[in-house]
């Protein structure tokens, strides 16, 4: 699988998440930031990233930065996604459903941000189990990963499209 290069692409970034982190040490305390980032062409291309910094302008860079060396390209067909599936990571869980155009993004906020940035435009989703943003959208972006259109099945299976939809 080769890497997608983010420099030629036109990437929007949003935040989805700032966690404040501390470590303690002998003198106290040192608080830090943490941000989840995601960014996404709207045209397939989506990606995550988690930065750490002692102040949150930093951290949402660093988030950013993290994304475009992450980034994966998602299966979609038309304005939706080609079959439902589960996502999951960690203890999270993400049930995704194709729906109907016109429909919208049916999704909570970390999904919503991932999905919207990836380009689709008609979906239900839910989380499941953990509501951690961190775990949502991992496994939001395995979920999105691992989806595959009719075409690519057909490919793998040595067979045409005709004898996939039977």
């Amino acid at each position: 699988m080769s890497r997608i290069d983010a420099s030629v692409l036109d990437l929007k970034e949003r935040l989805v998440a700032i966690n404040r982190v501390s470590k303690t040490v002998k003198g106290g305390r040192i608080f830090k930031f943490a941000a989840l980032v995601v960014v996404g062409n709207g045209n397939g291309i989506v990606g995550f990233g988690i930065g750490k910094s002692g102040e949150v302008p930093d951290a949402i860079k660093k988030g950013v930065d993290d994304a475009k060396k992450n980034l994966i390209e998602v299966a979609r067909r038309g304005d939706t996604i080609p079959h439902e599936i589960i996502g999951k990571f960690g203890a999270g869980r993400v049930l995704m459903k194709p729906a109907a155009p016109g429909t919208g993004v049916i999704a909570g906020g970390p999904v919503r941000a991932v999905v919207e940035a990836a380009g689709i435009k008609d979906i239900r989703t839910k989380a499941l189990r953990s509501n951690n943003p961190c775990n949502v959208v991992r496994a939001a972006i395995m979920g999105l990963q691992s989806l595959r259109t009719v075409e690519q099945v057909a490919v793998v299976r040595d067979r045409s499209v005709q004898e996939i939809l039977g």
